[in-house]
């Protein structure tokens, strides 16, 4: 998905200044689609679920990134 890859380097650069709602809105994403990016994201481990300043979500770390793939 084109779109979910677009987003995923817009969220490392948003380093939670913006929520992620925001950031999608930034790509011109509708709600529901920012929303099928962020489950599909967070089942390959690559967000996890965590107050970060204005974004609920943050990048996980990499060594859980090595230890999902393996």
């Amino acid at each position: 998905m084109k779109n979910k890859e677009k987003y995923y380097k817009a969220f490392i650069e948003n380093k939670g200044r913006f929520s992620e709602i925001q950031v999608g809105e930034q790509l011109g994403l509708h709600e529901t689609e920012i929303n099928q990016i962020i489950t599909q994201l967070l089942s390959e481990y690559r967000i996890e679920y965590a107050m970060h300043q204005c974004c609920n979500y943050s990048l996980t770390k990499r060594s859980n990134r090595k230890k999902s793939r393996t």
